[in-house]
Parts: structure tokens; sequence; C-alpha cells
């Protein structure tokens, strides 16, 4: 999808800008390509879809904004690497913690909805079907209310404060 900003930052020569989008940084950077191409397009005056077209049809403005961002990439760089370090640091204290409920009540919230979905799919009505009773069935409906929640709050928040701000605009 960004192969034209790769390639035009290659072209131009701008390491740090051609190494976040080509992911050389990591697999698990979609953050900080995400936080470069917003850079890039709102230097741009774009949104960040429209970039890549952009790109094609106005390489001038984006070489500009390119070689902007290029200037903070470093900064960019460095606070998405002081992120991922402070994670990491939050979950080696979670598991060193001296009581176990202190970490393990996610794995086990995961492994208890995992299995709530596999009864109401297929245990209870193999069940159903081998005993010839009729065990009622959790409602799916709630049953994925309650794992979007927990989803939600447990991926970081930023699950549920990124669809606020997609879908009613918080930030603006």
């Amino acid at each position: 999808m960004y192969s034209a900003l790769i390639a035009l930052a290659a072209q131009i020569g701008v390491p740090l800008i051609e190494k976040v989008l080509s992911r050389k940084l990591g697999a698990g950077s979609a953050e900080l390509i995400t936080d470069v191409i917003r850079a890039i397009a709102e230097r741009a005056g774009v949104a960040p879809e429209a970039l890549p077209s952009l790109a094609e049809n106005n390489p001038p403005l984006v070489i500009d904004a390119m070689r902007a961002t290029e200037a903070m990439a470093p900064e960019l760089i460095a606070l998405y690497a002081a992120g991922i370090e402070a994670q990491f640091a939050l979950a080696k204290a979670e598991t060193e913690s001296e009581h176990f409920l202190s970490w393990a009540w996610r794995p086990a919230a995961m492994w208890g909805f995992g299995f709530l979905w596999f009864w109401n799919i297929v245990i209870l009505h193999v069940a159903n079907a081998y005993w010839k009773i009729a065990l009622p069935q959790t409602d799916l409906g709630t049953l994925f209310q309650l794992n979007a929640v927990y989803m939600g709050l447990y991926m970081g928040g930023h699950t549920v404060k990124d669809f606020v701000d997609t879908r009613w605009g918080a930030s603006k």
C-alpha cells in the first residue's frame, strides 16, 4: 500500500522514514508506522489514506513533507522505544509480583472467555444432542458485549479511544 512512499523515501534520501515504512525496525512497529504516516500526511495537508495517491500525483509536496518528518523521526523512534520499554517493565513488574493475582487475571479471563465461546458454540450442542437434553445457551450478544469490553480495556484502552475518536471526533 505504501510502496510508492517507500520508493520515494529511498529516492530522496530519508533513511529513517524508509526504514520505518518498510518495517526494518521490527515487525511490531505498526504504531510507529501509523505515527510516521500521520506526520507526513499532516505536513502534506491530506488525510493519511490519500498519501499514496498524492505521492504519485504531486511528489514535490510529499518530498517536502517527508523531509520535515525525517527531521523529527529520531524523536518519534525514541518515544516509540520508550513506550515499548515501559510495557516490558510493567510486564516484568507484574510477573515478579509476590501475589499471582496481580498478573494472572488477564490470561485467566482470556482462557475463560475462550471456554465460554467453545462451550456455547460446540460443547453445549454436542451435549444436548448426545443426551437429548435442552441445556440453555448463553445469549451470544451478551457474551460478545462482555468480551468486547474486556478486550477494549485489556488491550490498552486505545481500542475504545480510537473507536470514539473515529466515530464521534472526540479529539477534533
